[in-house]
């Protein structure tokens, strides 16, 4: 079972490239979508016990990264039919074979417990995205996808030399030489001291790379201003989330050792850097989906505030992980039909979009209040649970800037979102054929309703999921 959910999207690849017909080939991504997803709930429920080898368990921390994933990827998938439709000149059959490999490479990520298996399937992650953010062909998607394949591939190779200084710590120390992470777990306080300590500075460097962390944040702005609205969704809460859980194994072995609360002081550090970067760069911020590549890195950065926190903080952590992951879904999709709508992503040309596109436009506007933490949105629990540890610990000053990079970012975000949504439409503005249907609305509308469900009601199944992946790392509610 375990294989065959890693094995079912790389069936719907060879399907997809298989199906000649441009329009019939995007019915592919649903199905194997569902079925993905299907699975996954199975998994959620009657999870299989370790591999012999040990290389392969999906622990608690895993599952909460295979749901959100699979869940971003099976709304999507859905939306990519009226998308694919509406671009139904553009041949797609690379486009969604590479969604699928993808989807394939991220659930590996999930169920990996070999670091080293774990990095080659994070690694597959950045290969199969590169033709998504390149899907439209022009100078700028190009320049895009490089930067971004660049950029991701060296944070992905200093991964990779951390990994090994990680390996060699176990042979200075005379223990088993392993990747495996329970017994680098067991074994992170007998590890060589100096090299342990490298394996954490570039482990967290190039993890760091991916997630988009500041200031190894560069890719972002141009891979999701360039990319689909489906792959820039795909890119902030799926591929983000797989770096993510690849820096949460890092951190289960730091805080086994006696380095723990240095790993933990660099990670809150660099979150509020990351929070400060974004606030300074979404002001007054042309480009209303370059907007959502800053919103990105304010949201890893509040991640890594949380991880830096610990305690309750962990809890408010995974839970924002997913928040994060859904809601940006949301902003991405009705984002690319409001520039579709206007055939730009300029606030200078894009205003009134809740007159020319009132479902997206009302949505986009939903989503805004999400994913800056208003009430009652998913998002405004898990920042209220991570600020409030923050006070609990006497952490005053990171709290107090936490606040303050909230309030900004807030204010920045407004400047771009609500004259796009309320502003009165151009005159001389482009007249396109885009409307909005069923097929590229109801997906995020769907996507929206959780959000806002997570917002007043945890169900008690992930609820005792997020307390069981906190005490992973050393925490819970």
């Amino acid at each position: 079972m375990m294989w065959a959910i890693v094995l079912l999207p790389l069936l719907g690849a060879l399907i997809a490239w298989l199906v000649p017909d441009n329009r019939r080939r995007s019915f592919v991504l649903p199905v194997f979508a569902l079925l993905h997803l299907a699975m996954t709930a199975i998994l959620l429920v009657d999870t299989p016990p370790p591999s012999p080898a040990g290389w392969i368990y999906l622990d608690p921390l895993g599952k909460l990264s295979l749901l959100s994933s699979s869940i971003l990827f099976t709304i999507c998938a859905t939306y990519a039919v009226g998308y694919l439709n509406y671009r139904r000149l553009r041949p797609n059959r690379i486009l969604c074979m590479a969604f699928l490999v993808c989807l394939s490479a991220m659930t590996l990520v999930t169920i990996s417990q070999h670091l080293g298996l774990l990095w080659i399937a994070l690694e597959a992650t950045t290969l199969t995205m590169a033709p998504l953010v390149y899907f439209n062909h022009n100078a700028r998607s190009i320049e895009a996808t490089w930067k971004y394949l660049l950029i991701c591939s060296v944070g992905i190779a200093i991964a990779l030399l951390g990994l090994f200084f990680l390996a060699y710590s176990t042979i200075v120390a005379q223990q088993d030489v392993t990747l495996l992470l329970g017994s680098l777990i067991s074994d992170a306080p007998h590890l060589h001291p100096g090299w342990r300590h490298a394996a954490f500075i570039f482990l967290l460097v190039g993890f760091g790379s991916k997630m988009g962390l500041a200031p190894l944040h560069t890719w972002k702005p141009d891979a999701y201003g360039e990319a689909p609205g489906l792959v820039g969704a795909l890119l902030a809460g799926g591929l983000v989330n797989c770096a993510l859980l690849a820096l949460l194994r890092v951190y289960q072995i730091a805080i086994a050792s006696t380095e723990g609360a240095m790993f933990q002081e660099v990670l809150l550090f660099m979150g509020l850097v990351s929070m400060a970067f974004a606030a300074v760069f979404m002001a007054r911020q042309s480009d209303f989906k370059r907007m959502l590549a800053y919103s990105s890195v304010e949201h890893v950065g509040i991640i890594a505030v949380a991880l830096g926190l610990g305690k309750a903080a962990l809890f408010g952590a995974l839970l924002h992980m997913i928040n994060n992951a859904l809601t940006k879904g949301v902003l991405f999709l009705s984002s690319g039909n409001i520039h579709r709508a206007y055939n730009s992503k300029s606030t200078q040309f894009v205003r009134g979009a809740l007159r020319r596109t009132p479902w997206s436009g009302a949505l986009f506007l939903a989503a805004f209040l999400a994913i800056t933490g208003s009430p009652p949105f998913g998002p405004f629990v898990s920042e209220f649970l991570i600020v409030s540890s923050a006070f609990v610990q006497g952490n005053y000053w990171s709290g107090g800037l936490f606040l303050l990079f909230l309030a900004m970012i807030f204010i920045g975000m407004a400047s771009t979102v609500l004259p796009v949504v309320f502003g009165k439409i151009p005159k001389d503005i482009e007249k396109t054929q885009y409307r909005d249907t069923v097929h590229t609305v109801l997906p995020p509308l769907l996507l929206m309703g959780v959000i806002l469900l997570l917002g007043v009601w945890i169900p008690a199944p992930l609820h005792t999921l997020l307390t069981e992946a906190a005490g992973m790392l050393g925490g819970g509610k």
